[in-house]
């Protein structure tokens, strides 16, 4: 049974995410100003249907989708690429693989106990996050 994801999540830790950056080829301006910013996730999660909203003072990204249905997402304002988007559980793990200009690119969630981890993948680059509920 998948985990229940809902709530909104303070990031606590953000480790390697400038170098996950440099692999999706985003400018060293934009580079900067992310890694100082500690986003919070805002998560409604209803069966398979499950919307993700990353919240920060500069850019809000929001990513809403239904689990193993392949989509295209337009990733705009993060390194400006689209890609094809498919997200299905593995155990109680929430995967995301998506497939376009970056070999290997995808994310992880999952929750241990009350934090969320997240691990951002491209390149053979990975970046891990934490965020505790609220």
């Amino acid at each position: 049974m998948p985990v229940d994801l809902n709530g909104y999540w303070k990031m606590i830790s953000n480790d390697n995410f400038e170098e996950y950056l440099k692999a999706l080829d985003v400018n060293v301006a934009i580079r900067k100003i992310a890694t100082l910013l500690k986003p919070d996730k805002d998560i409604t999660h209803d069966g398979d249907h499950i919307t993700i909203k990353t919240l920060s003072t500069f850019k809000n990204y929001n990513m809403d989708f239904h689990v193993g249905k392949e989509f295209e997402e337009d990733l705009t304002g993060v390194d400006d690429r689209k890609c094809m988007t498919t997200i299905n559980w593995e155990g109680d793990r929430l995967v995301c693989v998506q497939k376009g200009e970056k070999e290997g690119r995808g994310w992880t969630h999952w929750v241990v106990g009350d934090e969320l981890h997240l691990e951002l993948r491209a390149c053979g680059v990975i970046c891990k996050q934490v965020f505790k509920k609220t």
